[in-house]
């Protein structure tokens, strides 16, 4: 962790534009883009600070990015971008992807995606990220060249090697079954709190409708005016403070989406070695395959039914020659298997070791972080009911006091 790119560079996204263009079809859009500022930690010397390096970036970008990631580095647990259009907002709140508050809230997950990556003992030493840090012209060029998009794995195929993979890894299928169950409780979660949400902005919007009848009444009372006027500003200013107060709440709603995505980045680690299983077991299978059938060609022998052993009897037996040539084809095409066979077999050990390596980094992250928002999230119930308490304990004076 000394030599992560977190401890050699600050980095920022300090900024939010609104920008209208061209895209590729030629038509007229308007998108986001956001300043990512860089500053050099070892070139600082004592009274004197590096220069900021910036640039812009849109979050297309930062989503080929992480496609590049996350093909080049399949065993890894890659931190994923924030939400490209607000989900499990409360009514109020809105969903518009150009709304100011949730660009806001966006470029905070985007300087927390970029920081999770620069952290990552493994991904901040990649070349394509430096680069998206610090080169703006050609980076996207650069990126194509890896070839990336041809590792890919399909969804057919992974699809496939989910329903056909005859021996899974107990702990990978473990972890797929825990990332579903972390999605639909953090899912879950999040309804509920917007749910909430709801019905707590209705509650303190009451309070500003007793701060109009309060000042409406104070109006046609003299003696006791004052102390209903007093007391109908409390409840004013309490009302207007559940704005800020939701505002808040959905950067800790936010932290939790995080781990909502991050759920489907341990499925994307988990397919992947499922994918390598299956491609092991059908390696294996066309190796048995072929030495059966150099058995049977070396001893003149069928042991299961095939249609060449049919078409054999039918029109008659290959001469030696033929067979002493298939044998030898067959021979080389075995000996390939084996040695296909064997680096697949440390293929697959090498992922299985790199990717429960990263993952119980992972698990170990996400611990802390869950704690961290959750018990913050609860200080901040805490101090909103003590408010609440405090507001009624002023009028109470306001009323004692007529």
């Amino acid at each position: 962790m000394e030599d992560c790119l977190a401890k050699k560079m600050e980095i920022t996204v300090s900024e939010a534009e609104k920008r209208t263009g061209r895209n590729a079809m030629n038509m007229q859009e308007t998108y986001t883009a956001y300043l990512i500022e860089t500053r050099a930690v070892e070139s600082q010397s004592e009274g004197q600070c590096a220069p900021v390096e910036s640039l812009w970036r849109r979050y297309s970008e930062f989503e080929l990015l992480r496609n590049y990631l996350s093909v080049t580095y399949p065993h890894i647990v890659v931190p994923p971008l924030p939400e490209k259009r607000a989900d499990f907002v409360w009514h109020k709140l809105s969903a518009d992807n150009m709304d100011p508050d949730f660009v806001e809230r966006r470029r905070i997950g985007l300087e927390n995606f970029l920081l999770r990556v620069a952290s990552h003992p493994v991904l901040c030493q990649d070349k394509i990220f430096y680069s998206f840090l610090t080169q703006e012209g050609g980076w996207k060029e650069m990126v194509n060249e890896t070839g990336f998009q041809l590792k890919a794995d399909s969804r057919l195929k992974a699809l496939n090697a989910t329903f056909r993979v005859k021996n899974p890894d107990k702990r990978f299928t473990e972890l797929k079954h825990y990332s579903d169950e972390l999605q639909s409780v953090i899912s879950h979660l999040l309804r509920v709190r917007a749910r909430v949400a709801d019905r707590l902005y209705g509650v303190y919007k009451v309070h500003g409708n007793y701060g109009r009848v309060f000042s409406e009444w104070s109006a046609i009372e003299k003696e006791m005016g004052d102390g209903l006027q007093s007391a109908g500003h409390h409840m004013d200013v309490y009302a207007a403070s559940i704005d800020d107060i939701l505002e808040e709440e959905e950067h800790y709603a936010d932290q939790l989406k995080e781990y909502l995505f991050y759920a489907e980045a341990l499925r994307a680690v988990c397919r992947k070695h499922e994918l390598m299983q299956y491609d092991l077991e059908m390696a294996a299978q066309d190796l048995t395959s072929k030495k059966q059938q150099c058995e049977e060609l070396a001893t003149g022998t069928v042991r299961t039914f095939s249609l060449k052993g049919m078409t054999s009897k039918l029109f008659g037996q290959e001469t030696p020659e033929q067979r002493e040539a298939k044998v030898k084809v067959l021979e080389e095409q075995i000996q390939e298997g084996e040695e296909q066979l064997k680096s697949k077999n440390l293929e697959g050990r090498d992922f299985v070791k790199s990717a429960w390596a990263d993952i119980e980094r992972f698990k170990e992250q996400k611990n802390h972080d869950l704690k961290e928002a959750l018990i913050s999230y609860a200080v901040m119930q805490i101090s909103m009911c003590k408010k609440g308490i405090q507001v009624w304990t002023n009028a109470k004076e306001c009323f004692s006091k007529m």
